[in-house]
């Protein structure tokens, strides 16, 4: 049971890592426009993600209650 808690840290820390990341990301999009080196086109990708739900009508109102439910309810170890 110890080792699941140790993986399951791992993945909590990767995931906040990450979205740290992605939080970056959106900040130096927004400041200094798309061509940013390194990170890509952060806000169009997130743009087009939403548009792409939007598209999908009640399924996509349903996968994005699931992702904010799936990232909300994550604890630390």
């Amino acid at each position: 049971m110890d080792a699941l808690n140790s993986v399951k840290g791992w993945i909590g820390a990767l995931t906040e890592v990450t979205l740290m990341l992605l939080a970056l990301g959106i900040a130096l999009a927004l400041l200094a426009g798309p061509q940013v080196p390194f990170i890509g086109n952060v806000v169009s990708n997130i743009m087009s993600l939403v548009g792409d739900l939007g598209k999908n009508g009640i399924v996509g109102l349903i996968a994005l209650g699931l992702i904010l439910w799936l990232f909300s309810n994550r604890k630390m170890a």
